[in-house]
Order: structure tokens, then sequence, then C-alpha cells
């Protein structure tokens, strides 16, 4: 089990560093160098960390890629890499799944999808109460965290119909 665990981890850093690799060359320009940490939790499958005046850190949620090896290391990888990628070439004011994001991906031949698919059930993290909201339309589930904002006067919308949402 070890043994699958470090081949997974192993070709998860080669896709990386094979995506920093493509676009180095693409763009004429070097990629900073990275950590790459297998010491994730919760709901993402992966998280880039810019610390300033620092290398910038991956973090991959290794129970998610034990549990989905090949879409994880066809997805992820290239994922976290084209938010490495975009912000070295295009700065740090940009959206992190915006235009920049989306044509680093397009580039890597990947589908800019901004979230997975992965089963999050295993995975640990915390878990947040849901509270449920109407609009015209349909019912939403806010967290403990929005639901609080509400609390405190901030107005969320529903993205389909446009109307606020009500408890």
């Amino acid at each position: 089990m070890k043994l699958q665990k470090d081949r997974l981890e192993s070709r998860v850093i080669k896709e990386t560093r094979r995506r920093l690799k493509l676009a180095a060359k693409h763009f004429g320009q070097s990629m900073l160098a990275v950590e790459i940490r297998f010491d994730l939790t919760g709901r993402a499958a992966g998280m880039v960390i810019f610390h300033v005046g620092g290398r910038p850190v991956i973090r991959y949620n290794r129970v998610l890629l034990s549990e989905n090896p090949e879409p994880f290391i066809q997805q992820t990888p290239p994922h976290e890499a084209a938010h490495l990628v975009a912000r070295t070439i295009y700065g740090g004011k940009i959206k992190p799944h915006g235009e920049e994001w989306r044509s680093v991906m397009t580039l890597f031949g990947i589908d800019p999808k901004r979230c997975h698919q992965f089963d999050t059930s295993r995975s640990g993290g915390r878990r947040m109460r849901r509270f449920t909201y109407h609009c015209g339309c349909t019912t939403h589930q806010l967290t403990s965290i929005r639901h609080r904002r509400v609390i405190e006067g901030r107005i969320y919308l529903c993205r389909a119909c446009g109307e606020a949402l009500k408890e």
C-alpha cells in the first residue's frame, strides 16, 4: 500500500513539473521553483499557496489521489500548475479561475473546469452546518459562514433568477 501511495505521489510530482516545463518553454520564461506537499485535507483536491518573497507551495489531497488516481493525475496537477503559471506570467492581480488561468489550461489541452467531481466524504476536513434559503426558482443550501453573513446584513443573489436569497 505504501509503495502504491509513493508511486502515485511520484506521478503527481512528475506531472506537475512536466506542465510547468511545458509552460516555461511556451512562454519563454522560467517558472518559480515550487514545493510540493501531500498534506491537504477536506474537499479541495489541490491548492497553491503564494508566500510573499518565498517560493510557492502546491498542496495535494492524498486521500482524493488514492481514491481517484487516474482522474486526479489527469486533472489536478495541470489545474494547480496553471495557477502557478498564470500568476507568474500575468501577475498577482488576476482572478483565480479567470481568463488567464483558462488560457493556460487550454495550452495544457485540459478543459478549464473549476471544480472536480470526486467523492470527498472520506477526505477529512471540517463539516459545516447548512441552512436552507429560497429564491424565486429554487432552494439553496448556505454554509454557516454565509448564513452568519446574511444575519449581519449581506445579501446573496441567485445566479439563475437574480432574486435575493431568503431563509
